[in-house]
């Protein structure tokens, strides 16, 4: 017979289970995710167009970039479909093999000077499979953490995935310096495809992590309800409408800026600064690590102020340091570079740390998997995907970064507004039944 002590024991042991299942699965995605955005700055635009001009190869490169974004939202809908309706573990399982196998896959593609124009082509094709496995992530791995935790500390909860992201970009970005520094002047013809290669690798522990973790209780509850929706992506457009594209536009002022500050700024660094390569990447991993803590402290931090008063803050600083960053860049000074890197990346996490809770609070249980995942992933079509090419098109354009700078701030005055009609909580609320409700 379970006792209270047995059951809040197990309680916390699958509390535990879920975080790390969260975090170690978001890690995976985005190492394979921003492995290809620090190979699409520094290495494809040699290897897949290879007859194009320096800038026009360097836009063509970012363009196969974008069209990952523009799949996520694809993935959204779809693994949202069936996180809503068979559960979060089991989706999640699948997001990271297909994320997994096609990571593999690009590392073993070969150049344009081996199969010509198929080249970019199973690049692009692989690229929109990144896309719709990490866009069908996000949304489970946030909701198997944020269901697991204690209502009051939602917001700490839902930030322990967004730590895949600064651990992934630590892990790529030192993949990439690593193999370049062993593998030397090959590292451009087959020493990059090592650390796409060893995605395998990752794919076997992070199986054997989400594995091991139950279903949330959440859903657990939604189904003991019969309350699962048939066509979750449907009513979530349907019923909240408001939140999924406020959720989409309150992300301009996070995802777009943080793009040019982890991708973009490598090829403005070493092209447009003509600084090297490594002490870009270096600053880079500095920045990422930083955000271990201010992802997670920031959550937290929501928990206490609120989440808009949290994400409002982030949204003006960002704004407030789009002008002093290139500035910083632009002196060549290690230390003022280093100290501009760090900043953008701390700033960023300020919306980055309460954003997982502020989006997926605003839906219901038995939608919040589709209603959560499509407005963030929408984002990826207007933020994230787009932001390198318009900012390579700009610098090409205007040859100054100040037009980037005006770029950033109308991200940040669009995502404002967003906040302020973005509705309230919606925790604990399921979609009512209907002719689209729930299953019998």
């Amino acid at each position: 017979m379970e006792t209270a002590s047995t059951v809040d024991q197990t309680t916390r042991t699958q509390r535990r289970r879920a975080v790390v299942a969260s975090v170690v699965g978001t890690t995976i995605e985005w190492y394979d995710f921003f492995l290809y955005g620090t190979t699409a700055a520094l290495i494809f635009p040699r290897v897949f167009f290879p007859h194009s001009d320096q800038n026009t190869a360097i836009l063509e490169s970012f363009a196969t970039l974008f069209v990952g974004f523009a799949a996520r939202p694809v993935g959204a809908a779809v693994f949202g479909h069936f996180g809503d309706r068979i559960g979060r573990k089991a989706t999640l399982i699948s997001t990271l093999v297909l994320m997994g196998v096609a990571t593999m896959l690009i590392g073993a593609v070969p150049g344009y000077a081996t199969i010509g124009l198929a080249a970019p082509v199973l690049l692009v094709v692989l690229r929109v499979l990144q896309g719709i496995g990490v866009g069908g992530e996000w949304g489970g791995s946030v909701l198997l953490a944020m269901e697991w935790g204690a209502k009051k500390r939602r917001g700490l909860m839902a930030s322990w995935p967004q730590m895949g992201v600064p651990i992934g970009l630590v892990l790529s970005t030192g993949a990439v310096q690593l193999f370049s520094a062993t593998t030397g002047g090959a590292f451009e013809t087959w020493g990059w495809r090592i650390p796409f290669l060893a995605s395998f690798v990752l794919i076997l522990i992070g199986l054997y992590v989400r594995l091991r973790v139950l279903e949330s209780p959440d859903f657990r509850e939604v189904k003991q309800a019969r309350a699962v929706v048939k066509m979750p992506v449907w009513r979530a457009l349907r019923d909240h409408p408001l939140e999924v594209f406020t959720a989409a536009f309150v992300r301009l002022s996070e995802q777009a800026p943080f793009y040019l500050f982890v991708t973009f700024v490598l090829t403005y660094g070493t092209v447009e600064l003509q600084m090297p390569r490594g002490q870009i990447l270096n600053y880079t991993l500095i920045a990422a690590a930083i955000g271990l803590i201010s992802i997670p402290f920031f959550g937290h931090l929501s928990d206490w102020l609120g989440r808009k008063w949290v994400y409002g803050a982030g949204i003006v600083l960002t704004a407030l340091f789009a002008f002093p960053y290139f500035a910083l860049l632009d002196t060549r000074i290690p230390a003022l570079v280093l100290l501009g890197i760090v900043v953008s990346l701390i700033v960023h996490d300020i919306q980055y740390g309460p954003q997982a809770a502020l989006i997926a609070e605003a839906f219901g249980t038995n939608v919040r998997y589709s209603g959560a995942g499509l407005g963030y992933q929408l984002a990826s079509v207007i933020a994230g995907g787009p932001a390198p090419l318009i900012a390579a098109a700009l610098l090409t354009s205007t040859g100054s970064s100040t037009s980037i700078s005006w770029y950033i701030v109308g991200c940040c005055v669009l995502a404002f507004g967003a906040l302020l009609l973005m509705p309230g909580p919606a925790i604990g609320r399921v979609a009512s039944s209907g002719p689209l409700g729930p299953s019998a």
